[in-house]
C-alpha cells in the first residue's frame, strides 16, 4: 500500500480502536509506530528508529524521548508522544525541546496519536519554534494535508525540500484558523471597515449589532457561491490532460512588457505554490531567490527569471489529477518529466541551474 492508503486504513482502525486507547503505551502501540511504519521507517530496526531515545542534556541526565528516527544513518526526527486524550494545544514538551536544541535533529512530532504536530527552528535557528508549521490530524485531513505529509516519508526525505516551504505552511496555516475566527466572529473593527462601503448613515453600535449578523452571512454565502462556481467548472471540464503548445522550442515571441491575458477560472493550488519555492530555492545559488517569478496560466503555471517570458526556468504541469510533469528547457527543446512527488523537483537540480546560467 502507498502513504494514502495506510493513512487511511490507520485512520479506520484508530476509529474502532478509540475506546480502547487509553494511556501513552496503547497510544505508541496502536497509533504512533503505524504511523511512523507508514512513512517508510522500520520501526523494528534500532539503528532507523529508536526507542526510548536517551541524550545527556545540560543538568538533566538519562531524561528520554520516545523516539528518534534516523535517516540514512543521521538523526533527523524526534518524536515525543502524549496519550490518546492529551489535549496538544496545552501540552508541555520540555523534554522535545531540550533534546531538538542539543542533537541535529531538524524535526520533532509532538503527538497523541491522533494529533501530529511538526515542529522545526524557522524562527531561531537551533531552537524548537513554539508553534508547528504543520499539524496533521488522522480524524480529519484532506489531499493536501496527504502531500505534506509525504515529504516526511523515508524514500524522499530532504531537509532542504521541506524546509523551502515549511515557513510558507506555518503562517498559511495560522492564516486560515485566523479567517476562520473571522468568519465566525468577525470583530467590531471589521464590520466596521466593511459597512462603510455601502452604507453611508452614522456609524452608531446599533448600527454595528444590526450589520454583524447580515456581515457573517454574506460572508458565508460568498464562500459557499465560489465552492459551487468551482465544482460547476470541475465538472464542465472534460480534458484530463492539459494541450500542447504546438512548439518544442524555447518561446520568443513574449517578453515582461507583454499583457498576459487574465483567466476567471486559472486557480493557484498549493502544490503549484510549494513546486515554485522549490524551483526558487534551488536557483538561489546562482541567482538571487527575489528574481524568481511564478505566473499561473490554465493549463501550466510558468517561472520566470525576472517575469519575463523569455526567460522560462520550468513549467509546473499539475492540473492533472492523476499525473504531475516538470517542464524543463534541454537543448533548446522542452522536455516534460513526470513526477512521482514533488519533491522529484530537487532530482532536476542541475538541468534547473544550466537553464539559469544560460541567461547570465
Amino acid at each position: 500500500m502507498d502513504i494514502p492508503q495506510k493513512i487511511a486504513a490507520l485512520a479506520s482502525r484508530a476509529r474502532e480502536q478509540l475506546d480502547h486507547i487509553v494511556n501513552e503505551e496503547s497510544t505508541k502501540n496502536a497509533m504512533v509506530m503505524p504511523f511512523i511504519q507508514s512513512l517508510g521507517y522500520d520501526v523494528f530496526n534500532p539503528t532507523e528508529v529508536l526507542p526510548e531515545f536517551t541524550a545527556d542534556v545540560g543538568l538533566k541526565k538519562g531524561e528520554k524521548v520516545d523516539y528518534a528516527i534516523k535517516n540514512d544513518g543521521v538523526l533527523s526526527i524526534l518524536v515525543e508522544c502524549k496519550p490518546r486524550t492529551t489535549d496538544l494545544a496545552n501540552a508541555q514538551f520540555s523534554q522535545l525541546y531540550r533534546y531538538f536544541n542539543c542533537t541535529e535533529a531538524k524535526f520533532a512530532i509532538l503527538t497523541n496519536g491522533i494529533e501530529y504536530r511538526f515542529y522545526s527552528d524557522l524562527d531561531d535557528t537551533n531552537r524548537l519554534d513554539t508553534r508547528p508549521f504543520f499539524t496533521f490530524r488522522l480524524a480529519d485531513y484532506n489531499e493536501r494535508d496527504i502531500e505534506e505529509l509525504k515529504k516526511f516519508a523515508k524514500p524522499v526525505f530532504d531537509v532542504d525540500a521541506i524546509l523551502s516551504t515549511a515557513n510558507r505552511l506555518k503562517y498559511t496555516n495560522l492564516a486560515k484558523v485566523s479567517f476562520g475566527k473571522l468568519l465566525k466572529e468577525p470583530p467590531r473593527d471589521f464590520i466596521k471597515f466593511l459597512a462603510q462601503d455601502f452604507y453611508d448613515g452614522r456609524m452608531t453600535q446599533q448600527v454595528l449589532d444590526e450589520f454583524t449578523p447580515i456581515v457573517r452571512d454574506a460572508m458565508s454565502q460568498y464562500i459557499k457561491e465560489q465552492i459551487s462556481q468551482r465544482l460547476k467548472s470541475a465538472l464542465a471540464s472534460t480534458t484530463g490532460e492539459e494541450p500542447t503548445t504546438g512548439t518544442d522550442t524555447l518561446p520568443n515571441t513574449l517578453d515582461s512588457e507583454t499583457p498576459v491575458k487574465a483567466e476567471d477560472d486559472i486557480v493557484t493550488t498549493q502544490e503549484e505554490i510549494d513546486g515554485y519555492n522549490m524551483v526558487r530555492a534551488i536557483v538561489s545559488s546562482e541567482v538571487a531567490p527575489e528574481r524568481v517569478f511564478m505566473r499561473d496560466a490554465k493549463t501550466y503555471c510558468a517561472v520566470l527569471l525576472d517575469n519575463n517570458n523569455r526567460k522560462p526556468i520550468c513549467r509546473l504541469h499539475f492540473n492533472s489529477k492523476t499525473l504531475k510533469r516538470l517542464e524543463l528547457w534541454e537543448n533548446e527543446k522542452q522536455v516534460k518529466h513526470d513526477l512521482a512527488a514533488l519533491t522529484d523537483i530537487f532530482s532536476h537540480k542541475e538541468a534547473l541551474l544550466t537553464t539559469i546560467k544560460s541567461y547570465q
